[in-house]
């Protein structure tokens, strides 16, 4: 993620914040520049002018959902000219009923995780293609709660670019029991987006982006049946070298999990490592074994610059680094994986389709 800063007196600001706690100036995202900017008001009510270089005479408005206090993302003329809800809300398709206090936490907390995801993607520079546009691939979210006598649970998933969240997943409880029932070793609201879209752009970028021979010669043949797949995989006891060539116990269950689970751990990587740029984070531990676990500052942005080698050179000394400071705090690891030749070969296809990705919507 990005650091940011108010215009007015350069105080830190976080993603989610609406206004800097210490000038007490409005605060909005300007998505075509994925930056937070101060904001001045405007002339018409409802209206303010940002900061931000380049945008001080152009009014914008709060998406409708700032009113929930569930988006701080702001609308430039032509987007308030066409309606209310910013570029992130308008891939919603259903919402829970926010008459039920407890579902509108729920779904803040879903918001939060949902823009953080566009805001990645709009880092990549991934096409997004709404519903509206294609009627039956295009990305949309129903954001659903479970039928009250518990007969028909929701479940989260993606159908042709449909990504539906149980929003039960929202409850730190919930999740957490299901992470050990399922025996997860990560569930978060962050990662059940990034997993979902990561089959969002499977349909995308490989079966309708010619990559299809070569996604199956990576991660196995996507043709074997899906529904017999999961069934076994719940069914029974996963293999005991699963870890060799996958990156979850899940990702074992078929290709096209391995492909969501695996472009998924690209997503986190690439946002954690963006982080540690920005704040110069360099590992050079005082062990006799220090040069196998070293990184020096991250020197280039990861999103559209950092080659893969030059990633997993940063990465893996990192999370090693991060995750010996959660033990020192008792907490569980930071990143509780391990990501073998296998693993990095099948992360190195995702970077390959990302950055071809970038290269061809840059030049068109």
């Amino acid at each position: 993620m990005k650091l940011f800063s108010c215009e007015c007196c350069n105080q830190p600001l976080f993603f989610e914040n609406t206004r800097c706690e210490s000038c007490d100036h409005a605060v909005g995202y300007l998505h075509e520049v994925t930056d937070l900017t101060a904001l001045e008001p405007g002339m018409q009510e409802g209206t303010w002018l940002p900061l931000e270089h380049g945008y001080e005479h152009s009014p914008h408005r709060y998406c409708a959902n700032h009113s929930y206090n569930a988006c701080n993302w702001l609308l430039g003329p032509e987007e308030s000219a066409g309606g209310t809800l910013c570029f992130a809300c308008q891939f919603n398709r259903t919402i829970p009923d926010l008459q039920n206090t407890r579902n509108l936490e729920r779904w803040r907390k879903i918001e939060t995780a949902k823009h953080r995801l566009f805001h990645a993607l709009i880092r990549f520079g991934l096409p997004l293609v709404s519903r509206q546009k294609d009627p039956e691939n295009g990305l949309a979210f129903d954001f659903l709660e479970d039928a009250p006598d518990g007969s028909a649970p929701v479940m989260t998933g993606h159908s042709n670019g449909l990504i539906t969240l149980a929003i039960r997943e929202a409850d730190d409880d919930q999740r957490e029991r299901m992470r050990v029932e399922m025996g997860e070793y990560y569930r978060t609201l962050l990662g059940h987006f990034r997993h979902e879209i990561g089959h969002y752009y499977w349909n995308l970028l490989i079966r309708d982006g010619g990559r299809l021979d070569q996604c199956r010669e990576i991660f196995g043949d996507d043709r074997q049946d899906y529904q017999k797949a999961l069934e076994a995989h719940y069914a029974g006891s996963p293999s005991d070298d699963w870890q060799k060539d996958h990156v979850s116990i899940y990702a074992a269950s078929h290709p096209w999990e391995d492909f969501a689970e695996t472009w998924a751990h690209y997503l986190h990587i690439v946002s954690t490592l963006e982080t540690a740029w920005l704040y110069g984070i360099a590992i050079a531990p005082l062990t006799p074994s220090a040069p196998h676990f070293s990184a020096p500052a991250i020197s280039a942005d990861p999103y559209v610059i950092l080659d893969f080698d030059g990633i997993m050179n940063a990465w893996l000394p990192l999370s090693m680094a991060v995750n010996s400071l959660n033990r020192s705090m008792g907490l569980q690891d930071f990143y509780p994986f391990v990501l073998t030749a296998s693993i990095r070969r099948k992360l190195a296809f995702v970077h390959q389709v990302i950055r071809e990705t970038q290269a061809r919507q840059s030049s068109d």
